[in-house]
């Protein structure tokens, strides 16, 4: 175990380094070089532990075990980006070392993951495991914004039907809420001349900025700063799946524009006070959330794009043909639920490798986030995150305990021989 630890964090802190967040399409790298960095390195780190791999046009690749129907091992080799650098107590890509932790972008979403599996499978092959199963350990590489990776998986090759992604929590996830990326559209008075906040939709919005009139007392009754001749809005980043984690930069801006310089309130009213009340629908998966984190004025309208996470049991079409009240909208995509029987074979046999692992009595649970396991026919999330571990995943200072990835090892060692065998 000892060396298989060590290597581990060693392939891990070379793959945090690589800063693999999606960039333009360079020639043969669908996204960005960074990110094809990453896949090379983690699909040669494959190849030396003595797997096969394939590579499908960059756009994601795969480590192979075994022989017999495909069990899918599904993770992601990209990253959200950094966010505030100022907020990071070390360099976002540096993997640095302290007090237990490992700090980087990807330590937990996905990278750690991602290695430890490989690992896993190694420790399996070098004890003489033979699967019944062939093991495809899949590294995607456009998971955080779009899944184009999945999609060329797809037309190129058949995809697996069956396997789990360990891109969520522990102890297993029985279901995943619906999610819905939609563009609304606003009219915007001439007088506010730019406006743009905000990374990516599934994080929340931590940063606004403005060219507008400025009013001291507006300013102040919000919060809004001036930089640069710039009126700015700062908030916390957090996982667009659980917008109550963070705090959005977008709603004060909104609130003092509509003060300093006429901007109508339908965009506050509707996307953070919620007058449709579609915060209101529930199931046991939980209520909807929705998250308006990028926002941009373009040709004299303002854009707003928000994360909405439906319950598993909603019906996402009603949901959208709701959202006609709000104003002119684009959907960008949506990914449709996820729902597994709590007591079918996948589910236990994972929830047993957890508690037996843990020595608790943990029942599966579901989450808002949306994994690559619902790109299976039968799939399921299972780890890394912890119930009562600090979550830093797509928030500044992101980081992966030792003690996690030892638990992340034995477990997934475990669910790929019992799931294969």
């Amino acid at each position: 175990m000892h060396n298989y630890f060590e290597e581990i964090k060693k392939s891990l802190k070379k793959l945090i380094s690589i800063p693999s967040v999606e960039g333009k399409p360079d020639g043969d790298k669908p996204f960005g070089k960074d990110v094809y960095d990453a896949l090379d390195y983690t699909l040669s780190l494959a190849q030396s532990l003595g797997f096969e791999t394939v590579n499908y046009d960059n756009y994601i690749g795969e480590a192979v075990y075994g022989e017999g129907e495909d069990l899918a091992i599904l993770v992601h080799l990209d990253v959200v980006p950094a966010g505030k650098l100022s907020e990071w107590k070390h360099p976002p890509f540096s993997a640095t070392e302290e007090n237990g932790r490992i700090y980087g972008r990807g330590a937990m979403d996905d990278k750690g993951p991602a290695i430890t599996c490989l690992y896993a499978m190694k420790a399996l092959k070098d004890q003489g495991f033979v699967p019944k199963k062939k093991i495809k350990l899949i590294f995607g590489c456009n998971e955080e914004s779009g899944w184009k990776c999945i999609e060329h998986y797809k037309k190129v090759a058949k995809f697996p039907d069956y396997g789990f992604s360990p891109d969520a929590d522990f102890p297993v996830l029985y279901a995943e809420k619906g999610i819905l990326h939609v563009e609304f559209s606003f009219p915007v008075p001439e007088k506010i001349a730019f406006l743009k906040g905000g990374d990516r939709v599934n994080m929340v919005c931590d940063r606004v900025e403005a060219v507008a009139p400025f009013d001291r007392k507006a300013a102040e009754k919000y919060g809004v700063k001036t930089e640069n001749g710039k009126l700015v809005t700062l908030g916390k980043s957090a996982h667009g799946s659980t917008p109550e984690k963070g705090v959005n930069a977008l709603r004060p801006m909104l609130a003092y524009l509509e003060e300093a310089a006429g901007l109508p309130e339908t965009a506050r009213k509707y996307l953070f006070d919620d007058a449709l009340s579609l915060k209101s629908l529930s199931d046991d998966t939980g209520h909807l959330t929705m998250s308006p984190d990028v926002a941009e004025i373009r040709d004299g309208k303002l854009f707003i794009t928000v994360d909405f996470r439906y319950p598993s049991t909603a019906d996402g079409q009603k949901i959208l043909d709701s959202l006609k009240q709000i104003s002119d909208y684009t959907v960008i995509s949506h990914q449709l639920p996820l729902y597994n029987d709590k007591n079918g074979f996948l589910i236990q046999t994972l929830l047993s490798v957890y508690n037996e692992t843990t020595g608790e009595h943990a029942e599966p649970i579901a989450i808002g986030g949306g994994t690559y396991a619902r790109a299976l026919k039968e799939g399921t999330a299972f780890g890394p995150q912890m119930a009562g571990e600090e979550e830093t995943i797509h928030q500044p200072n992101e980081y992966v305990t030792e003690e996690n990835l030892r638990l992340q090892f034995i477990m997934y060692k475990e669910a790929i021989r019992r799931l294969s065998e």
